[in-house]
Order: C-alpha cells, then sequence, then structure tokens
C-alpha cells in the first residue's frame, strides 16, 4: 500500500474516501470531487491504476489524492483500509461506498464463494466502514455518505438473485440512516442508477441478458460520468434517494403496480438470454 501525497488536507477542503476507484463510476465520482477541490482517499486493489489516476488529479486540480490497495473481498480488509486511514492521520468527510460486483446465472449453479464475496463487498464492507466513519461525522456535526446502489433495489432478480438482494439492503440501509441523522447535519444518500457502461456487465457475464443484448438494453446505458454527476449532486444536496435517469425512475415505480407474485416472472424474463 503506497500513499501519494504525504501533506495533510487543508482545513477548509473537505475528504472523500472512494472505494471502487480505480475505474468506472468510482474513477467519475473521484474526478467530479477533485473539481469541486475536495481531497481524495482512492480505494481499490488496481494500485497502478490508483497511482495514475491520483497523480493526474493533483496536477489537474491541486488536490491531495491518496492511495490504498485494497482487495475488498479479503479477510479483515476493512481493518486494514482503516488502520492505513488512521496511520496516515486522514479526515473522511465524504464516506462514498461505491465498490461492488455483480453475477449472472440461477443461484444453484453459481460458485458459491463468489456470491459470499459478492455480500461481503456490497454489504458487509459497506456497513463496516460506514459504521467506523459516520461517528466522526455526528461528532463534527458536518459529513456525508454516498451508497451507490441500483433500481435493482425495488425489485427481486431473478438470474442475479444475490446482487439485487444486496443492492436491496443497501437502499433500505441508507433510507433508515439518513432518517436517524436527521437534525445532525450529516446525511446518507443511496444513488440508484441503472445499467452503466463500466465493463460492469461483463465482469458479471450478463452480456447474452435481454437486459444488456437488446436494442432498448443499450438504449438505456449510461456512462459513468453521467451517473457520478447526479449522485455527486444528490449527496451534496442531502437527499435521500436518487434514482438516476427517467427510465430508471419509471422503472423504480413500476414495481408498486404490479402484483407482488408476478413481479419475479417478469423481471426474470426480462433479464433471460437473447434468442
Amino acid at each position: 500500500m503506497t500513499q501519494t501525497s504525504t501533506t495533510p488536507p487543508g482545513p477548509t477542503r473537505p475528504t472523500a474516501l472512494i472505494t471502487g476507484a480505480s475505474g468506472g463510476i468510482g474513477e467519475a465520482i473521484a474526478r467530479q470531487l477533485a473539481a469541486r477541490h475536495t481531497h481524495l482517499i482512492l480505494v481499490a486493489r488496481n494500485e497502478s491504476r490508483l497511482q495514475t489516476l491520483a497523480t493526474e488529479l493533483q496536477d489537474r486540480h491541486g488536490v491531495h489524492a491518496h492511495v490504498i490497495a485494497q482487495d475488498l473481498t479479503a479477510p479483515h480488509a476493512t481493518d486494514a483500509l482503516w488502520e492505513q486511514v488512521q496511520t496516515r492521520n486522514l479526515q473522511v468527510d465524504f464516506l462514498v461506498n461505491n465498490a461492488g460486483f455483480a453475477d449472472y446465472g440461477e443461484f444453484h449453479t453459481l460458485d458459491r464463494a463468489r456470491q459470499l464475496d459478492m455480500i461481503q463487498v456490497n454489504v458487509t464492507v459497506l456497513t463496516d466502514l460506514t459504521h467506523r466513519f459516520l461517528p466522526g461525522m455526528v461528532q463534527r456535526s458536518r459529513g456525508r455518505v454516498l451508497n451507490i446502489a441500483s433500481t435493482a433495489a425495488f425489485m427481486p432478480g431473478p438470474l442475479m438473485a444475490v446482487y439485487y438482494a444486496t443492492k436491496a439492503y443497501v437502499l433500505s440501509f441508507s433510507e433508515a440512516l439518513n432518517e436517524e441523522l436527521r437534525g445532525t447535519g450529516v446525511h446518507v444518500t443511496a444513488a440508484c442508477p441503472g445499467p452503466v457502461a463500466t465493463g460492469f456487465q461483463a465482469a458479471a457475464q450478463m452480456e447474452g441478458s435481454r437486459l444488456i443484448a437488446t436494442d432498448a438494453g443499450q438504449r438505456a446505458i449510461m456512462t459513468p460520468d453521467t451517473v457520478a454527476a447526479e449522485a455527486v449532486d444528490a449527496m451534496l444536496h442531502g437527499q435521500s434517494v436518487r434514482v438516476i435517469g427517467l427510465m430508471n425512475r419509471v422503472q423504480a415505480f413500476l414495481p408498486r403496480l404490479v402484483p407482488r407474485a408476478l413481479l419475479p416472472r417478469i423481471v426474470k424474463q426480462v433479464q433471460d438470454r437473447a434468442h
């Protein structure tokens, strides 16, 4: 684990810790916040990509960008990350829980370890980091937590059962915390995008899904920059939930109109392999 800058952040600028910062939405959020003169703690497995991003953002925006290379699926990953932050005497004002991944297929056929790793990263790490950094924010009467959820949070997801369930947790957890923190000066935001052009689908081996492979699916895919801009805006304004994109807002609302018994069947048809 290496550090790009040894100079502590200035007293008037906030510092944001971003997990999954080496690409996709996490990298785009880092760019958004750096442009707003926010110091950064960039966390991901790929140290070289983090170092390249840190150098670029420091040179372009004059912010301090610290790099912590950490595999969040590893045992005691959050202990190691917490120790790095404390050792470097860094204060986290914005916590961005962005790291996450999915898997595609019938649950009983999928690799068990990968499902458990998904719960580890999407749920356990997010919960643990929030619990570690939230007390300091409350004590200072200011702070933000941005959790990257998904439109998947609003419905069950056959063929991606664990992923949808983890995002439902993230949404519920975020909304509950934001209410608990009312009046403290600290806000928790759940950003809920639909499919994003990040390589996420390839990693989940779901390129053949109707959700992705059809013309309609391709038109619905958003860019990381678009998602990051809306997510950061929602966080800075203290918004509890932001569903990103008009069609995604419609999609998030539709489960309220569909009988619960039919909803899993409809989602499965949308996510099934295109023929």
